[in-house]
């Protein structure tokens, strides 16, 4: 009889345990996730923080946390998660055991290493009983974004014909500043006067901030890309590699011109999310704003071709630009960064050059120079 009672007194405990460490768990139990930017470069390193709370008066004897992430970040190795990495997701999982009332932070170190604009905002939390009788699963959803832009090239891995151009472009500037023209500002250098402070974005910055003037005979830059890699090709590019480093001589080339004061704007013959064709030609204009939206157009573009590049060269003729294109800018600079010229493209070149525009060729190197340039900027940074 005794053995009768004590049988029920156990089987009651596992079902109580059960009941207790089950679903109700979950309900006391919080979960977060926070990057420490939102934007940042191929290469760079950022920080992943997890922040798991046990809110509840009971400890939790176990509890897996798992989340599938984008492999376009490299985690470094912790020795309290397993990572299972696949082709395009890598599987995050880890296992706890939390006691009540506590907060636990975890800080990830994580390179970018793949351009693109990913979410993070999918993870799963498990919790069971002591014994395994009951599991109990909950998505979380997190509204949490990342944009990786592409890597700027160095001056000895940029094509070689870029140096000429820089010359050429600043021999056709004014030395003098246009003090009518402010095209943002710039860190106080020593012998600035005074009356070019900004005074608010030296409030913002907490350092010295004066007006950044434009030249009154700048040209206005576009910057062409071409992602096919030879006129046969149709759809989806071939090799990778080369067109990301297509990607990174144009996001180098951008920075460069608004660094230097200079209008600037983005185009290119790629598929990108919005599918609509005005939104792949970004208008030259001045500023850090104009920077990051041709960085973001950047990140997004997919190796996928749209159009064939001389159709898309066609539509910057004078009676077929794109609308507010041909109102920004009368006679553009075009900057072309393509790894061949045709027959077809250079005739299309030929009638730019006659509506008045300057036209300038910047071809990529062949497609073994590429890769190691690339692959040995990625490497070291």
């Amino acid at each position: 009889m005794e053995l009768f009672w004590l049988v029920v007194v156990a089987v009651l405990v596992v079902i109580g345990q059960a009941f207790v460490f089950g679903r109700r768990s979950l309900s006391r139990l919080h979960y977060r996730r926070r990057l420490s930017t939102e934007r940042c470069h191929v290469g760079e390193r950022i920080e992943m923080i997890e922040e798991l709370e046990n809110r509840s008066r009971l400890p939790l004897p176990w509890l897996r946390l798992e989340a599938m992430l984008p492999v376009a970040f490299q985690f470094a190795g912790s020795a309290d998660t397993v990572i299972s990495e696949g082709t395009v997701y890598q599987n995050h999982n880890s296992l706890f055991s939390l006691a009540r009332h506590v907060r636990i932070v975890r800080c990830h170190h994580m390179v970018c290493r793949q351009r693109g604009c990913y979410r993070l905002d999918s993870a799963s939390m498990s919790v069971g009983d002591l014994f395994g009788l009951v599991r109990v699963n909950r998505p979380v959803q997190l509204n949490l974004s990342m944009c990786i832009y592409p890597a700027y090239l160095p001056l000895e891995h940029m094509p070689e014909a870029y140096r000429s151009w820089q010359g050429e472009l600043e021999m056709r500037r004014w030395i003098n500043e246009d003090p009518f023209l402010i095209t943002g500002v710039r860190p106080y250098r020593s012998g600035d006067p005074m009356n070019q402070v900004h005074w608010g974005a030296t409030a913002r910055t907490g350092e010295m901030q004066v007006f950044q003037h434009g030249y009154s005979a700048d040209p206005e830059v576009m910057i062409l890309l071409n992602i096919e890699l030879n006129e046969q090709m149709w759809s989806t590019v071939t090799e990778p590699v080369a067109a990301e480093y297509g990607i990174s001589c144009a996001a180098t080339v951008a920075a460069n011109l608004i660094d230097r004061g200079m209008k600037a704007g983005f185009g290119h013959n790629a598929i990108i999310p919005s599918q609509h064709e005005h939104d792949a030609v970004i208008a030259p204009a001045y500023g850090s704003e104009q920077l990051t939206s041709m960085l973001q157009i950047m990140a997004e573009l997919q190796l996928k071709i749209r159009r064939p590049f001389v159709q898309f060269l066609s539509s910057f003729l004078p009676d077929k630009a794109y609308e507010g294109y041909t109102a920004a800018t009368a006679q553009p600079d075009l900057l072309i960064i393509t790894p061949y010229v045709s027959t077809a493209m250079q005739d299309m070149l030929n009638q730019l050059e006659a509506s008045g525009s300057r036209i300038s060729l910047l071809p990529l190197p062949d497609l073994d120079q590429i890769k190691q340039q690339y692959n040995e900027l990625v490497q070291q940074a």
